[in-house]
């Protein structure tokens, strides 16, 4: 292989010409374009690299190289091939010839130039040399090197302590974030999809179990008219017998090797599709054959069972390592100087060479990365709304329509275990006794919604927590502008990294993986917390030290608190075949730059941790100021508080027990005072020093006598002081009686079965934490796996009466049928057994419980990808116009700017019935996306008053709220396709006539309106949305 073809097969790779055959998402358009780039690998690229080297100093080496060529075969035909020897040196003898001179002359003038050949080998390896060693399975890797030694080299400034690991420029995509849909395309023209649906089968479907893609043999279908055939998949833990089939080693390998027989077993009657399936894709290492359905297989399942990056910066990077390339392994000083100062002009060309055809490639892969980048980072459309309200909450006219609704009474019987009765009356007086059942408005018609939401005057404040079914990045993008430093209290339970859990990593880079995913999220969660807010992370051995160095690192040293020991397993686990038995995993705390102590209910934890919480049985007595407990002496009980270190807190005090006047002396001082009492400080038992200081000064002692209290020990006294707020102490950072099986056993009361095979946390430990929260506080749980958080924040307000609110984020598939159900069922009773309420609510457990509760879901990042939509026609003009340019910088992003996951704002007509091709539930389908909420987010609305308006046939959604600077805001959502200025009069008079924009700073309507002072929200939307001001 030449160098050049060494190259181009690097630039297939790079521009993914493996996956020429896939069919979705970005990979769509490169196949649209794959001819165009194939020529510009194939021919435009040597052809330019040629052009260089044919041109200045350059040429003239070539020429030079030419003419001792020509001198040589000149002095092989007039002296004879023994004239030179093996090393191309004339013989001593004809060096006065004239041939001979003419060869010794243009041997001098060629000495270090480099044919035309060479030179072009050495741009295409150098070229080579640079791309290959920062690309791997599909990523680029961003390790910065230092030397042709393959050294590396890290960016420092200076700082006492810095953490860096390999992947730190890059997001983390979660593996359930890439294709689930694949469509490849076989070279008889079949097009073949595997699609995921949603697992039917019997299986122990708890989290954290291992998950293996499985094909649903009795599910392919082929379509003759379309030629399509469609091969489903299931994700999901192995059944009992399936285990036995697989055993526990190498499933995944096991299960394709059973599907690449299966699967063309199914197809015998059909030769089409079977062709497709048995084509030969490529070879491997060893020569043998792989199939298209085996190589397609593989891909599928690697690139969904590992973690996948983006780039953020993959142009700086890549063009700031080239200068460093070219400066230290192309530009040799020490050949230079042999070479001489004529030939520099070369050296340098040669290198302008490398870095113009570097930097068009560099631009052609940024532009893939930042595409890819773009829709990562766009703030995601929500998919779904929907509303879960206590019936106690909800107006009384409403209760004959909900004792209509089978479907929602058929889920209380689900759920709850309720047997409510048949007939209408009976049923309202059931709804009016049971004032904690929970109603979902997906049981309900829209307009059902529309109106019981317009019933309430302030939605976000009756709104006492947050549900979002999202990937965590995600939903933080979404929700920063909203709750931006809003968040008292985040706690987090995120992967372990121990290898055996749901946490995937790219071989080799287990630590860095996680460190990115880590920074990702944490950078939003520390823009959301307030300044005396608390972030708590649960964490084990594997990551502790890599969690705490990376924030104090990344974000403040002065954000670390206190790391938690949970001691969760006294009986002891030994996970690693060496080493001790563990008992106790770790909580971090990190804290805004305004956090004080933490304390807690003295009652409340000596009942949680009464190991941990002892000696706080104190006599509570009276005064004039009211109850305290005595607790401490005086006196400083640290031996190092003394005479030296501290002699204005060294003196005696003299009392009188009947007048309670207070006098003091010096230490030394041999002085009484008739009627008082001398009491000497406590003396200092350290060998060194005489006495111990008092904790308080004179002036204090005298401010503040009523808060002492001197008690008569035999011939001696002692003060003590009083504490008032003794009913509160401070949290300790060591946390015990909370087994780690409790959380299991929690979620079995419940819903009457096992769910989760790691034990989610359990709900006291989680209590601990939230606990420090105020009565009217935001707490968030961005990793809320089974949804202990939101259960915790509900006992507790239930304790105490707070109205504190939460913000739960998962992307799972248990956050349908585990965590709603969990908010929905400890929200209807606090106590369960066995699946069914041990008794239902209080009537004040039902004032303290949750009212409303949202429900919102976020268009996936898979989704974005499924969305692209690419207008080739512009594209071609734009490519005849502008060439290599426009290919290599700007093509996916012109071609695909009207895509609807960009927002087509010409859309926004007709707002009501936007769409997207959503994945939920193992399909892919088309559905309407809620732009007003949306919007809503983007511009971090309080909303006050949701509601729904008719002119005629004509719906009009009103939002009305406050933004974060205090701004009164009212948006107009209305269907404006096809109207005339008379449609815009109308619509301008109705809105005047309902007064919606009364008291309104600002008024974003949809499109356009004659509505006077109104403002298009279009432009806004689409800049908010990819988190520009707008």
């Amino acid at each position: 292989m030449t160098a050049l073809e060494k190259f181009q097969s690097l630039l297939h790779e790079l521009f993914q010409f493996d996956l020429a055959d896939l069919d979705f998402g970005i990979y769509r358009i490169m196949n649209h374009k794959r001819k165009v780039i194939e020529c510009w690998i194939e021919e435009d690229l040597p052809a330019a690299i040629q052009k260089e080297l044919r041109q200045g100093a350059l040429a003239a080496q070539q020429q030079a190289q030419q003419a001792l060529e020509e001198a040589r075969q000149k002095v092989l035909d007039t002296l004879g091939e023994k004239a030179l020897d093996a090393e191309g040196n004339l013989v001593e003898i004809y060096h006065e010839t004239t041939v001979g001179l003419e060869y010794l002359e243009a041997r001098e003038k060629a000495a270090h130039t480099q044919s035309a050949e060479a030179l072009e080998a050495q741009v295409y390896n150098h070229l080579y040399t640079f791309f290959s060693r920062y690309y791997q399975d599909g990523d680029f890797i961003s390790k910065r090197r230092y030397s042709k030694k393959e050294r590396y080299a890290i960016p420092y400034n200076g700082e006492e302590v810095y953490l860096y690991w390999a992947n730190h420029d890059q997001y983390y995509v979660k593996t359930a974030e890439h294709f689930t849909d694949y469509t490849w395309k076989a070279p008889n023209g079949v097009t073949v999809h595997f699609k995921l649906q949603a697992a039917d089968v019997e299986v122990n479907n708890v989290k954290g179990e291992k998950r293996f893609f499985l094909p649903v043999l009795d599910g392919i279908a082929w379509d003759s008219n379309t030629r399509t055939l469609t091969i489903p998949f299931q994700y999901r833990p192995l059944t009992q017998q399936e285990k036995n089939t697989y055993g526990t080693r190498n499933q995944q390998e096991k299960i394709l090797a059973d599907a690449l027989e299966a699967i063309p077993a199914r197809l015998k009657e059909n030769a089409e599709a079977l062709a497709a399936l048995n084509a030969e894709r490529r070879r491997d290492a060893q020569g043998n054959s792989v199939s298209y359905l085996e190589h397609h297989l593989r891909q599928y399942t690697a690139r969904n069972t590992r973690d996948f990056f983006i780039h953020k910066d993959l142009k700086g990077f890549l063009s700031r390592e080239l200068d460093f390339y070219l400066k230290n392994e192309v530009l040799n000083l020490d050949e230079m100087k042999a070479a001489g100062e004529n030939l520099a002009a070369g050296w340098f060309q040669l290198m302008r060479t490398i870095k113009n055809i570097g930097d068009h490639i560099i631009d052609f892969l940024a532009q893939i990365e930042d595409f890819q980048k773009a829709l990562w980072e766009k703030k995601k459309f929500i998919t779904e709304t929907f509303w879960c309200i206590t019936v106690g909450h909800i107006p009384e006219d409403f209760y004959p329509e909900i004792a209509e609704n089978e479907a929602q009474w058929q889920e209380w019987r689900e759920l709850f275990a309720v047997a409510p009765p048949e007939e209408e009356a009976e049923r309202i007086t059931f709804l009016k006794d049971h004032p904690t059942l929970v109603l979902d408005t997906r049981h309900f018609s829209q307009d059902f919604t529309d109106r019981l939401l317009d019933r309430f005057d302030n939605l976000d404040e009756m709104t006492d927590g947050l549900l979002v079914h999202s990937e965590n990045w995600q939903a933080l993008n979404l929700l920063l502008e909203k709750y931006r430093k809003r968040v008292k209290t985040i706690y987090i339970d995120p992967p372990y990294n121990t290898g055996n859990d749901e946490f995937l990593y790219r071989d080799n880079y287990q630590h860095s993986s996680w460190l990115t995913m880590m920074e990702n999220r944490l950078k939003f969660m520390f823009l959301l917390i307030t300044e005396d807010g608390v972030l708590f992370v649960s964490i084990d051995d594997n990551e502790i030290y890599h969690l705490k160095n990376l924030v104090e690192t990344f974000f403040s040293q002065e954000y670390y608190l206190n790391t938690f020991v949970w001691v969760n397993n006294l009986k002891g686990r030994q996970i690693k075949g060496r080493g001790a038995a563990g008992t106790h995993e770790y909580v971090l705390a990190f804290g805004g730059n305004e956090i004080g102590t933490l304390s807690v209910s003295v009652e409340r934890f000596k009942e949680i941790m009464p190991s941990t919480y002892k000696g706080f049985d104190y006599e509570i007595e009276q005064d004039t100021e009211g109850t305290y407990v005595l607790k401490n002496e005086l006196y400083n009980t640290n031996s190092k508080f003394n005479e030296e270190t501290r002699p204005n807190l060294v003196f005696n005090i003299h009392y009188n027990f009947e007048t309670g006047e207070i006098r003091f002396s010096d230490v030394d001082e041999d002085v009484e005072y008739e009627g008082f009492v001398k009491i000497p400080p406590k003396k200092n038992n350290d060998g060194v020093h005489r006495y111990h200081a008092w904790r308080w000064g004179k002036e204090k002692i005298l401010k503040e006598s009523i808060n002492l209290e001197f008690i008569r020990v035999g011939d001696r006294v002692k003060i003590y002081t009083k504490v008032r707020n003794f009913d509160t102490t401070l949290l300790k950072d060591l946390i015990t009686d909370i087994s780690t099986s409790a959380g299991g056993d929690e979620l079995s009361k419940l819903f009457g079965k096992s769910l989760f095979e790691n034990y989610p946390k359990p709900v006291l430990l989680v209590y601990v934490f939230v606990a420090q929260a105020g009565e009217a506080d935001l707490i968030a749980d961005f990793f809320a796996g089974s949804g202990t958080t939101g259960h915790a924040v509900i006992n507790l307000n239930r304790e105490d009466g707070g109205r504190r609110k939460f913000i739960l984020v998962e992307m799972g598939e248990y956050f349908d049928t585990v965590l709603l159900p969990r908010i929905k069922k400890v929200t209807f009773s606090p106590e369960w057994k066995d699946g069914k309420p041990r008794r239902m609510a209080t009537q004040e457990e039902f004032e303290r419980g949750p009212r409303v509760v949202k429900v919102i879901r976020l268009e996936s990042y898979e989704d974005a990808l499924n969305n692209i939509t690419f207008d080739e026609k512009s594209g071609q003009k734009a490519l005849n116009l502008f060439g290599d340019e426009y290919l290599l910088r700007y093509m996916l992003k012109w071609e695909s700017k009207k895509s609807e996951t960009f927002l087509d704002v010409e859309q926004l007509q007709t707002p009501f019935s936007y769409k997207l091709r959503i994945h939920r539930d193992g399909e892919t389908r088309e559905q309407p996306v809620d732009l007003p909420e949306t919007f809503a987010y983007l511009i971090g609305l309080d909303v006050e008053k949701r509601q729904v308006l008719y002119d005629g046939d004509r719906r009009y959604l009103i939002h009305r709220g406050t933004t974060r600077d205090g701004r009164k805001v009212v948006a107009i959502w209305r269907e404006t396709k096809g109207w005339k200025d008379a449609d815009y009069e109308r619509d301008a008079q109705f809105v005047a006539e309902q007064g919606l924009t009364e008291g309104a700073d600002e008024v974003f309507v949809n499109g356009d309106s004659y509505i006077p002072g109104a403002r298009s929200l279009d432009g806004l939307f689409k800049a908010r949305l990819f988190g520009q001001e707008g």
